[in-house]
């Protein structure tokens, strides 16, 4: 799952990436040539050193379309320090999945739109469940990451008694996602159900070998947000960079849901409408 990250850049880091790499719009730091990706080594289905996460392919599509000759990584662990060791230190120009709102980075227009999920097996007795209320999970064993905006609606709920907690930071270059050893202790029988970010409990469903349910939570009566728009990230100067991203996202919007879908992304339109192939 996507983390938030600080980072504060100085006039002399500037100086020295004007210096090395050369300018690209007037004042701006982005490389004009090489598309300069900050990303996780190990944190599919968003990025992977091998090539294979849908970040990493959209990447592709976003340094040929904006006339880049090639594409480079800055690799960093999703944990705190991110923004300040990648785009922050001006190693790379764009962290390409980052959560509208959050003011560490300008974000761009929003390429999709995604909630969090409620996974379970097909067919079983959570059958028809749409929102952590539903008196069917009170006495089921959930899994969830700590500190994500679902477990409040479960504490309200009276669910986290029984609930696996899962660590919200891990460095996946060492161990697997939380979310793939919550569908693993789900076809072990360890939990009943899991409630995760979609795109993570999408890719991971998929892959499992068994028949799941995926509940978008749009039906939560208060609590957290569940529902967020992602943008790429880009620094607070780089406006022009920022402009030419939006103007991307807007001419290939249909080709950058295909990708998400492929990948088993819950894609919401603002209706909160699934969105499929």
């Amino acid at each position: 799952m996507m983390a938030i990250f600080a980072a504060v850049m100085s006039v002399m880091t500037h100086q020295a990436h004007a210096q090395g790499a050369g300018l690209g719009a007037a004042g701006e730091l982005v490389d004009p040539d090489v598309l300069r990706v900050c990303a996780d080594p190990s944190n599919m289905p968003f990025s992977d050193q091998s090539g294979e996460g849908f970040e990493d392919k959209l990447a592709r599509i976003v340094a040929e379309a904006t006339g880049r000759k090639s594409v480079a990584y800055t690799w960093f662990p999703s944990i705190n320090g991110f923004v300040r060791n990648t785009l922050g230190s001006n190693r790379c120009d764009i962290i390409m999945g980052y959560a509208q709102g959050d003011e560490l980075v300008q974000n761009t227009n929003a390429y999709y739109r995604s909630s969090y999920v409620l996974v379970y097996r097909k067919g079983g007795d959570l059958s028809g469940v749409e929102t952590l209320a539903d008196p069917k999970l009170k006495d089921k064993r959930i899994g969830v990451v700590e500190g994500t905006p679902p477990t409040a609606n479960m504490a309200k709920a009276k669910l986290m008694g029984k609930a696996k907690v899962y660590p919200l930071m891990v460095d996946t270059r060492a161990m697997p996602s939380m979310a793939e050893l919550a569908m693993r202790d789900m076809q072990s029988g360890a939990i009943d159900a899991a409630v995760l970010w979609g795109p993570m409990a999408g890719y991971y469903a998929s892959r499992s070998g068994a028949e799941m349910t995926l509940v978008p939570l749009i039906h939560e009566k208060g609590g957290q947000r569940m529902i967020y728009r992602i943008t790429m990230g880009v620094r607070p100067s780089d406006q022009s960079w920022k402009r030419t991203l939006n103007t991307f996202i807007k001419e290939n919007q249909a080709k950058i849901d295909k990708l998400l879908l492929d990948y088993g992304v819950p894609l919401l339109d603002e209706r909160d409408q699934r969105i499929t192939q």
